[in-house]
C-alpha cells in the first residue's frame, strides 16, 4: 500500500543529526524566552520549566506520578505518601531557610524558620497579611468570606463581626462547654455500641466536632445518622481532598481547565454544587423563621448585622456573603479540630506510659463522677503538655493560609516583590533542630518546667501567627475540645 504524497516520506525516515540539532534548538529557545525570570534579590530556589513552573510533576498522568512518588520519594523517606510540608522541608537542606519556587511565573516564597515567620506575619503584618488571588482559591471563594478574602475593608468587617459573635455564642469562654458536654454524650453513646469490636473513631470525632460547629452556626445539632448531615460532611472532605489534587495545581496555570466536563475538576464543582444547596436551604429556613427578639445563632445575628446595615452603601454583610463565612467556620474547625483529636489518641496508642501518666493526671482531678470542665484545665499540666507535643509534632496545619505581598518589601534580606505568596511552613519550624531539642522524638515533658508547669513556647504555633480570623477561632475550639 502506497503512502500518501513524496511530500511526507521525510516521516517514514530516520532523522538526520541536523535536523535532531535544529529540534534541539528550538527546545532550548523556547525553554530559556519562557521559563520564569527570577527578579534580582529574590531568595534562591530550583529552576523553573517554562510555563508550570516547578510543578512541571503535575502534568504527569496519575499512574505516573503515583509511581513517581513511590520510587523517588517513597524511596528517600521510606513511605510512598508525598507530604507537601516534609518535601518543603528537606529543601531547605539545598536552597536555606527560605527559598522560592515558581506556580506558573507567580514566585512562591516558602518560610521555614520562626523568625521568618514571625517577621512576615507579625512584625510586618501591614504588608503580608493579603490573600492572594490564586485562581482555584478565587472560583471556589469568590473572593468572600474571611480565612481567603483579600485583605482591606471589606475583610476586616467581616472579621470584626464573625470573631464577637463566636464569642457571643461561647468560644473562647466557658459558656461554649454545655454544648461540648453534651457532644461527648453522644461520643459515648456511640463507642459503647461497638462494645469490643475494633472500629475506626474517625467519623464519630468528626460528626461530634462538626455538630458542635452547628450548634453554633445553625442553632441545632444533627443525628449521626442523618443522611443530608453526612453528605454534607463527606462532601466537604472530598471538596478539601479534590482542591489539593495535583491536578488541581495546573487550574493556577491554566484557570480555564477547572470548566473540563471530566476527571476531579467536573467532581470538585459537582461536590460545591451539593454543599452550596445544603448550606443555603438551612439559610434560607433562618431567612424565613427570623425572630429579631430571640436570635438563635450566628445565622440570626447575622441577618439581624446586615438589617442594621442595609443603609449603609459600603456595606458588605448580605446573604450570599454569609454563604461563604458559614463555609469558612466549617473549613476553620471541622478538619483541624477532628485532626488534633484523632492525632492525640493515635499517640496516645504508640506511647502508652504517656497515656498511663495523662489517665492517671485526668482521674485524680476528675475522679469516676466529675465533670471535666475548662476550669480544670490547670488542674492538668501533664495532659495540656501531652496535646501541645502531639500539636509540635504533627502540625494539623502543615503549610498555614498563603499570604500575599501587598507591596515589595525586604524579609530576611531577600527583596520580595509585590504579588508574591508567602507559605509559612509550620511543620518546618516545629522540627527546627536549632529551637527543639531533639525535634523528632516525642518528649511531652519539653513543655513543662521543673516543678511540672506549663511553660510557653513562642516558636509554638500549630495554628499559625498574624493577623488570621481562624488563627483565634481554632485555637479556641481546638483547647476547649
Amino acid at each position: 500500500m502506497a503512502v500518501g504524497t513524496a511530500g511526507g516520506e521525510w516521516l517514514l525516515r530516520a532523522p538526520t543529526a541536523t535536523e535532531l540539532l535544529l529540534v534541539a534548538v528550538c527546545w532550548l529557545g523556547c525553554y530559556w524566552l519562557l521559563r520564569p525570570r527570577a527578579p534580582p534579590g529574590l531568595p534562591p530556589g530550583p529552576a523553573p520549566w517554562p510555563l508550570v513552573g516547578n510543578f512541571a510533576f503535575a502534568l504527569l498522568p496519575l499512574p505516573l506520578l503515583r509511581r513517581w512518588v513511590l520510587e523517588v520519594w517513597g524511596r528517600s523517606r521510606g513511605s510512598p505518601v508525598f507530604s507537601p510540608h516534609v518535601f518543603l522541608t528537606g529543601l531547605t537542606k539545598m536552597y536555606g531557610s527560605i527559598f522560592r519556587l515558581f506556580v506558573g511565573s507567580r514566585p512562591f516564597i516558602v518560610l521555614n524558620t520562626f523568625g521568618a515567620v514571625r517577621e512576615a506575619l507579625v512584625q510586618k503584618a501591614e504588608v503580608f497579611s493579603d490573600r492572594p488571588s490564586v485562581p482555584i482559591v478565587l472560583m471556589i471563594t469568590h473572593k468572600k468570606g474571611v480565612i481567603f478574602a483579600p485583605y482591606g475593608p471589606v475583610w476586616k468587617q467581616q472579621r470584626k463581626f464573625s470573631l464577637a459573635t463566636l464569642r457571643h455564642f461561647g468560644v473562647g469562654r466557658h459558656s461554649l462547654e454545655p454544648k461540648i458536654i453534651e457532644e461527648l454524650k453522644f461520643i459515648k453513646e456511640e463507642m459503647l455500641k461497638h462494645g469490643k469490636d475494633s472500629f475506626s473513631p474517625f467519623p464519630i470525632i468528626r460528626n461530634a466536632v462538626s455538630n458542635v460547629i452547628c450548634s453554633m452556626a445553625f442553632g441545632r445539632r444533627f443525628n449521626y445518622e442523618d443522611v443530608e448531615f453526612k453528605t454534607m460532611l463527606k462532601n466537604m472532605a472530598r471538596a478539601l481532598e479534590l482542591s489539593v489534587n495535583s491536578s488541581m495545581i495546573l487550574v493556577n496555570i491554566c484557570p480555564w481547565l477547572y470548566y473540563l466536563p471530566f476527571g476531579p475538576f467536573r467532581e470538585l464543582r459537582k461536590t460545591e454544587l451539593d454543599i452550596t444547596a445544603f448550606l443555603k436551604k438551612i439559610i434560607a429556613q433562618h431567612r424565613d423563621t427570623l425572630d429579631a427578639a430571640n436570635p438563635r445563632d450566628f445565622i440570626d445575628m447575622y441577618f439581624l448585622h446586615a438589617e442594621e446595615e442595609k443603609n449603609n452603601k459600603e456595606s458588605s454583610f448580605n446573604e450570599d456573603y454569609l454563604f461563604f463565612i458559614i463555609g469558612d467556620l466549617f473549613i476553620a474547625g471541622t478538619d483541624t479540630t477532628s485532626n488534633t483529636i484523632l492525632w492525640c489518641l493515635l499517640y496516645m496508642s504508640l506511647y502508652p506510659e504517656v497515656q498511663e501518666k495523662v489517665h492517671a493526671e485526668i482521674e485524680a482531678v476528675l475522679g469516676r463522677d466529675k465533670v471535666p470542665s475548662l476550669a480544670h484545665k490547670p488542674q492538668m499540666p501533664f495532659t495540656e503538655a501531652t496535646i501541645m507535643e502531639v500539636q509540635r509534632m504533627t502540625a494539623v496545619v502543615p503549610l498555614s493560609i498563603p499570604r500575599m505581598a501587598s507591596e515589595t518589601a525586604v524579609l530576611q534580606g531577600y527583596t520580595i516583590p509585590k504579588g508574591s505568596v508567602i507559605v509559612p511552613n509550620l511543620w518546618s519550624v516545629h522540627r527546627d533542630p536549632n529551637i527543639w531539642e531533639n525535634p523528632d522524638d516525642f518528649q511531652p515533658t519539653r513543655f513543662l518546667d521543673e516543678n511540672g508547669q506549663i511553660i510557653k513556647k513562642e516558636a509554638f504555633i500549630p495554628f499559625g501567627m498574624g493577623k488570621i480570623p481562624t488563627y483565634c477561632f481554632i485555637k479556641c475550639r481546638a483547647s476547649e475540645v
